[in-house]
């Protein structure tokens, strides 16, 4: 499928409340387990994303649309929800998510982007010239892989518990058949 707004908004605009409903009551057993050292736990993500929704998408396409090529995007940490997310409450996090998608949402749809913007160039300090469409293709795959990731760590912890159902539950990465 080829990137554009109408296809792309629809998820942006869901995923809060996708993950509200996922996540929001759930106790620190569903919550915070991740799946071993350098991993994320659902909370952790959610971190995550808020910092993305601050630091990076919108920030960065306000880049391409004032600078183009002539300046970098700034650096994105993509581990800055560890400090940023401390004594915060899963509650805490799903509403703060939710007000900042809002918000960006109507950044977005603020620019009025064309499709000759969305060809318009920045440059990503790691990787080099990206085009808008990229980026804001990248945030609704972003949001996807965040979900999928979330859904697999929670699945996880049932891992042990399927008994011989586990090569039948494709998220516990031991697939059998399609």
């Amino acid at each position: 499928m080829q990137f554009s707004l109408e296809t792309a908004l629809p998820i942006l605009e869901r995923t809060p409340s996708v993950l509200n409903e996922l996540l929001c009551g759930l106790g620190n057993e569903w919550t915070t387990p991740n799946e071993g050292p350098e991993t994320w736990s659902p909370f952790d993500v959610v971190g995550h994303l808020i910092h993305g929704d601050r630091t990076d998408w919108i920030p960065r396409a306000r880049i391409i649309l004032e600078h183009g090529e002539a300046r970098p995007f700034d650096p994105f940490d993509r581990f800055a929800q560890f400090e940023a997310s401390r004594g915060k409450s899963m509650k805490t996090l799903l509403d703060e998510f939710a007000a900042l998608r809002d918000q960006n949402l109507m950044a977005l749809q603020d620019m009025n982007l064309s499709r000759e913007d969305l060809n318009r160039r920045g440059v990503h300090p790691e990787l080099g010239t990206v085009r808008l469409g990229q980026l804001l293709a990248t945030w609704v795959v972003h949001d996807l892989g965040h979900i999928a990731q979330i859904s697999r760590v929670m699945a996880k912890q049932y891992a042990g518990e399927v008994g011989v159902w586990k090569p039948y539950v494709g998220v516990l990465g031991e697939r059998v058949g399609a």
